[in-house]
């Protein structure tokens, strides 16, 4: 026996139609329409059809192995067999995360075989593995985030039990799982809400289109089928933490906002789960209100990511000034180290990007750093370049090691792009599959078009189409046994083990961290407690000033040595060195490089 249910206020006939056949539905006065089919279980397929159109797949599906145009399936999630019994969760405070697309993180680009690449992350020392979107999408291959059903892992990564093998092997291994989710909009392709409800509204509008309806009539059972599935992976796919893609583009005049609702549900189900359940925010809106708890008036999210402290890193090692990074690029030694001591830069500034002021002041005393993640690379930020090239192409591994050690003793939530840690050399680049002929071509067109405009020749921009764009964007896992990687992996593993040993490096206080610079010398001076995280980014060797005596260097990306109050170092690296009272500096000098 197997109860079909299908929310569709305004039918006035529904059937749910299966191998065996076709059966009409009872309307309920919520709206909901509903039926017991005694024949049907866990493998059959099914579909709906409204008032005479269709057939549609479930709006609700967890299971869509014909792809997202065809059939649903039957699926129970008891089946499933966890070994994770005794796993308690990850707190935010002190972990790292780890971000991987499945579909170019190994050649077979699926969850079961990602699961063969885990003991690297282990190794390398990082807690939470940030899962791109894995809802089901258009085609064979893509980002994403144009999935069109939420409830749905994408059949090509190996459907639901995957991403159960995924999350269990993770949480075997000590690893926590977030994954990246989608409710500011659906894909262009394969959308067939509107021909159930009211899941959109024209009061709102978005970069996509019609927003998704949150305070519209019916907003009510909208924002209930979003609630819901997050809970679901919180609750039966045992994830940890969800990122909430663009929530700015969440546009809600209720009296309570989304992602409130969805903080208080989230809590209460950690309470019953008696483990942690994290949720991290994509926001444009430069508010710490988004991470303020529900209880002190804010919208109650554990962590958003920090794009401010990326651009004006970016900046600085990059010299790069187009776009949004123009107002970093003005005074980047200025934007690093605003954003290392209070992490945004538009905090009710002008942004010349946008033409009005922006954001809001971030009282330091009260935000902890780890609310918000810093990275040197995220899929946005290589991805959306013209030629999806990362930042090892556009500076020296030098800077590069400066960048990571800049993101890795921040006191933020340290974040890595996969393949970063050992200076990946392969591309990751946008690709799309969609399947009909016009929008493949609009999409191809509005990529090129949108380059040009930036200076780009079109012919040059990959074709997000051709699959060999897709294939270029995989990583190459034999680079782990070539030099330069090896060195560039052991870097990123000393960093993470240093963050590890000493305390200071992972102290969330905004308020207790200092940054010197000379812009005209380009070096930066990170004051972490006692430690120092001194960074020539100059061409030549020069002395660094230091503002007490130094006891020990821990890490150092090159050679120097003291010389009085200052740190002679070579150009372009970084040490993380201790200091102390006058006289007690010894005569250490800066290590060589791993």
């Amino acid at each position: 026996m197997t109860s079909f249910s299908v929310w569709s206020p305004a039918a006035r006939d529904v059937l749910v139609t299966t191998s065996r056949d076709a059966t009409g539905m009872h309307r309920g006065s919520d709206g909901w329409w509903r039926a017991e089919l005694p024949d049907a279980g866990h493998g059959d397929d099914y579909t709906f059809t409204v008032d005479g159109e269709g057939p549609f797949p479930d709006p609700r599906s967890t299971w869509q192995p014909h792809g997202v145009l065809g059939a649903s399936r039957v699926y129970e999630q008891d089946r499933f067999r966890w070994n994770d019994g005794g796993w308690r969760g990850i707190v935010l405070p002190g972990s790292v995360f780890y971000e991987l697309h499945i579909g170019t993180f190994t050649d077979e680009g699926t969850l079961d075989a990602a699961i063969g690449r885990l003991d690297h992350l282990v190794g390398l020392g990082v807690d939470l593995v940030e899962l791109m979107p894995v809802a089901a999408f258009p085609g064979e291959h893509g980002w994403g985030y144009d999935g069109v059903h939420p409830f749905a892992v994408h059949e090509p990564y190996g459907g639901p039990d995957a991403l159960k093998r995924f999350v269990d092997a993770c949480h075997g291994r000590g690893l926590g799982v977030v994954l990246d989710v989608v409710y500011n909009h659906l894909g262009p392709s394969g959308n067939h809400l509107p021909a159930f409800g009211p899941y959109f509204t024209e009061r709102h509008q978005t970069p996509w289109g019609a927003a998704v309806n949150l305070d519209d009539e019916g907003s009510a059972e909208v924002r209930r089928w979003i609630v819901d599935n997050a809970l679901m992976w919180l609750r039966d796919f045992h994830v940890d933490g969800l990122r909430l893609d663009a929530v700015h583009a969440l546009v809600d005049d209720s009296e309570e906002h989304l992602l409130s609702q969805l903080s208080g549900e989230v809590d209460a189900l950690s309470a019953r789960l008696r483990r942690p359940l994290l949720l991290i925010a994509e926001s444009d809106l430069n508010d710490a209100a988004m991470v303020t708890p529900r209880e002190c008036g804010g919208l109650g999210m554990t962590g958003q990511w920090s794009d401010d402290f990326h651009h004006a890193l970016h900046t600085l090692l990059t010299g790069e000034g187009q776009g949004y990074y123009a107002d970093f690029a003005a005074d980047p030694y200025l934007a690093l180290a605003a954003t290392l001591t209070a992490a945004f830069f538009h905090a009710g500034t002008w942004s010349s990007f946008r033409g009005a002021d922006h954001g809001r002041p971030v009282d330091t005393s009260r935000f902890p750093g780890y609310r918000f993640l810093g990275y040197l690379q995220d899929h946005d930020q290589v991805g959306n370049r013209a030629m999806g090239d990362r930042i090892t192409v556009s500076v020296s591994p030098g800077l590069v090691r400066i960048g990571a050690a800049l993101v890795l003793t921040a006191p933020f939530t340290p974040m890595l792009f996969m393949g970063e840690e050992w200076a990946a050399a392969t591309p990751w680049q946008y690709f799309t599959d969609h399947q009909e002929p016009a929008l493949a071509d609009a999409v191809r067109t509005g990529r090129r078009h949108e380059f040009a405009d930036h200076g780009w020749a079109e012919e040059d921009v990959p074709d997000p189409q051709d699959p060999a764009t897709f294939a270029r964007s995989r990583l190459d896992w034999s680079e782990l046994d070539r030099e330069p990687h090896r060195a560039a992996l052991a870097w990123y593993r000393e960093l993470l083990w240093l963050r590890r040993a000493e305390p200071e490096l992972a102290d969330p206080r905004l308020d207790q961290v200092q940054v010197r610079y000379d812009a005209a010398a380009r070096w930066v001076v990170v004051h972490r407690g006692t430690l120092r995280i001194a960074c020539n980014l100059g061409g030549g060797e020069q002395a660094v000033p230091l503002d007490a005596p130094a006891r020990e260097v821990l890490a150092s990306s090159g050679d120097g040595r003291l010389d009085g109050g200052a740190l002679v170092m070579s150009a372009e690296s970084v040490a993380v060195v201790r200091v102390g009272p006058a006289g007690s500096a010894g005569g250490a000098t800066a290590a060589a490089p791993k």
